[in-house]
């Protein structure tokens, strides 16, 4: 489908690329999102007193491009190291002076402080991907901090997250676009912790500003419940949900969760994470051993069932002779049965002429399409949203050719209004 109205409604801006560049969402690269310049644009439109929803607020991007545009926001998030990102970053209206003077104090008492125990055994990922040494002063620092500020105070949160966006510059790992961790593809300059870290704070300082900030409140949850959350309470929702496109979400932040302690290895992720995540890759799909007769019963997936049924019982097939036996026929019937529960949530929460703006992306698994904006607006429209427009924003699959497939694929802005009322 594509927009037929709301001219000026939508932009090709939503990249997340953008964020590099720009105060405060620079502080931790995370691929999965969109530009927040963009998304403040996208807010200010909405009323002064508008409440804003993200249900995949992520690092909480949506949120502090609300809080720039001066309106009030909630977030949910799923994982839990991500949202404790999020939560971080939310702390930005801290005191400048005294984020420095706690940055100053945590990176001296780390240069003074003696080595501290490796892990024995190391984890294989750490072992890796850092240096002795390396990992040594990570490990400096992060017991400087606990050991330097209070528990939950802004500076202690703020600096345990200048120390978890330094890990990756001083890997020696290469790191994928989308976040992977790869060893066998080392860096060829690797940043020092000590100056890293410094360098971190001092952007961090350049950006946190001491004024009160609009509110905003992101809260470890479920986008399939949004529990917590009054019914219409919510005038915009702008998001970008998983996209089915078989990217597992747990493991891109596998380094920097084994460097915490909080998993030892992959085979940790499932529990630590995943489990908690709408089921957008395969792994997910395998680990949890879903049935596909199971999964397509789902009454929730009446819009579409036609369509669903045709591919995920050909994905079925392709399976059998493909290598490597991807679930991809579940994890699509999953995907797309979460995210019908993802809109019946929102139909709860969102006023009466409240908008839906949703970034996503298509797919195609094993070649086989699946056309994720017709069938989102199948299930959105059956929880009690009305189809606005959608706009491409970019084309996908392509630049490359050693792809699996040559199907092409696109990325854009889909825009819906809650009926009733």
């Amino acid at each position: 489908m594509t927009s037929r109205g709301a001219p000026g409604l939508l932009t090709p801006s939503s990249s997340f690329a953008q964020n590099t560049r720009l105060p405060i969402h620079r502080w931790f690269r995370y691929s999965a999102g969109f530009s927040g310049a963009w998304a403040e644009e996208r807010i200010r439109e909405a009323a002064p007193d508008a409440t804003v929803l993200d249900p995949f607020a992520g690092v909480a991007t949506t949120l502090v491009a609300a809080q720039l545009a001066g309106r009030q926001s909630i977030g949910v998030e799923a994982h839990p190291f991500v949202a404790r990102l999020g939560v971080a970053k939310l702390r930005w209206g801290v005191d400048p002076e005294a984020l420095q003077a706690a940055g100053a104090r945590a990176t001296a008492t780390a240069r003074r402080m003696r080595p501290v125990r490796a892990r024995n055994p190391e984890p294989p990922l750490l072992a890796s991907a850092f240096s002795p040494e390396s990992l040594g002063h990570l490990r400096r620092l992060l017991r400087a901090i606990e050991r330097t500020t209070e528990a939950g105070s802004d500076e202690h949160e703020l600096l345990w997250l200048a120390l978890v966006a330094t890990l990756r510059p001083c890997s020696s790992a290469g790191t994928a676009p989308w976040q992977y961790v790869l060893p066998r593809k080392p860096k060829a300059r690797v940043a020092s912790p000590m100056d890293r870290f410094a360098l971190q704070v001092a952007m961090m300082v350049e950006d946190v500003r001491r004024q009160p900030l609009a509110s905003a409140r992101l809260m470890r949850g479920d986008a399939r419940e949004c529990a917590g959350i009054d019914p219409g309470s919510v005038d915009l929702v702008l998001t970008s949900p998983p996209y089915p496109n078989n990217f597992d979400y747990a493991d891109a932040t596998r380094l920097e969760q084994t460097f915490l302690g909080e998993v030892d290895g992959w085979g940790g992720l499932h529990a630590a994470s995943r489990r908690f995540l709408v089921r957008a890759c395969s792994q997910h799909a395998t680990t949890e051993r879903l049935k596909l007769p199971e999964l397509l019963a789902d009454g929730a997936l009446e819009p579409i069932h036609r369509g669903l049924d045709e591919v995920c019982e050909k994905l079925d097939r392709l399976r059998d002779v493909r290598r490597g036996k991807k679930a991809y026929h579940t994890m699509i019937a999953a995907y797309f049965s979460d995210m019908a529960r993802v809109w019946k949530a929102l139909a709860r929460v969102v006023r009466p002429g409240g908008r839906a703006l949703f970034v996503i992306g298509d797919s195609a698994p094993y070649g086989v399409h699946v056309p994720v904006d017709a069938w989102m607006i199948a299930l959105a429209d059956a929880a009690g949203f009305s189809f606005v427009g959608f706009r491409e924003v970019r084309k996908r699959n392509v630049k490359w050719r050693n792809r699996k497939h040559r199907v092409p694929l696109r990325e854009g802005e889909l825009s819906l209004v809650r009926r009733g009322g």
